[in-house]
């Protein structure tokens, strides 16, 4: 009987090895089960469907005062949209991109450039 219970005790120690072995591979493997499921979702899931851009609202446009410039001289006046209407014409260019009008009341004349095309005319 004692060979008996010695196999019976290794029997008894080896079943709680492994017990011992399996309760601690099982959280192991739990774990191991929990960082791998996730990183699966992560590839598994598809990239979103791209929806079309949303459109913006348009700026809200600011209202200026009107502002004019008003040029007198020996008992004329000019008002900049004049003098920058007459500096287009004078130019001969119909759609100008820049256009810098100087006005000399002493000399009684308008130079201006537009698009780097001078030019000048008389106020009167």
């Amino acid at each position: 009987m004692p060979r008996t219970t010695k196999k019976a005790a290794e029997a008894a120690e080896t079943k709680v090895e492994e017990t011992v072995v399996v309760n601690e591979a099982a959280p192991a493997e739990k774990k191991a089960a929990e960082k791998k499921a996730p990183a699966k979702k992560a590839a598994a899931k598809k990239p979103a469907a791209k929806k079309p851009a949303a459109k913006k609202p348009a700026a809200k446009k600011t209202v200026v005062a009107q502002e004019n410039v008003y040029v007198q001289f020996m008992g004329n006046e000019y008002t900049s949209a004049d003098l920058i209407a007459k500096a287009k014409k004078a130019s001969g260019v119909k759609a100008p991109k820049k256009v810098d009008v100087y006005v000399k009341p002493e000399d009684n004349m308008v130079y201006y450039v537009v698009d780097n095309n001078a030019g000048s005319f008389s106020l009167s």
